[in-house]
């Protein structure tokens, strides 16, 4: 079962991010910044711009994100799963066997669609200037690579 959850971006591209190590939020920009960007490959680690720690790709969600995910998800599957004890005992019920699928208003409803500010001020590192990042104004540097993790200062 594949269920597509969308994220949104904010004006400039950029999808908000939060360190798994130290839980600030800063945005990385969605799908290659510049020509440049597309000839490198995705790296097997990011790195947080406001901590320098290293994380898969996929470790940066925000609490949000994930909520919002998994209420997408969620009826989906409820409904999946209805459709298919449905057809399973379709033909099986008899005598001692009763099945009553509920209906489709006790599914979840799906919730809202998430918005994506405009904030934080995008920075990029001298050594991987085709991954820009945002991070928040009153951020203080040192800064890290979101690529390779060298510190720099804006």
């Amino acid at each position: 079962m594949d269920i597509s959850v969308s994220f949104p971006l904010d004006s400039d591209g950029f999808l908000r991010r939060e360190c798994p190590n130290c839980s600030r939020q800063f945005k990385w920009h969605h799908g290659p910044a510049n020509e440049e960007a597309e000839s490198h490959p995705d790296p097997a680690s990011y790195t947080c711009p406001l901590c320098g720690q290293p994380a898969g790709p996929n470790d940066w969600w925000t609490p949000e994100q994930l909520d919002y995910a998994q209420g997408v998800a969620a009826p989906a599957a409820l409904q999946l799963v209805q459709d298919e004890l449905t057809q399973a005992f379709r033909g099986a019920a008899g005598k001692f066997l009763k099945f009553r699928a509920s209906s489709s208003s006790d599914l979840p409803d799906e919730p809202m669609p998430l918005t994506e500010a405009d904030d934080m001020v995008i920075i990029a590192s001298p050594c991987h200037s085709y991954e820009p990042v945002k991070v928040p104004e009153d951020a203080l540097g040192p800064f890290h690579c979101l690529v390779c993790g060298a510190q720099f200062a804006v």
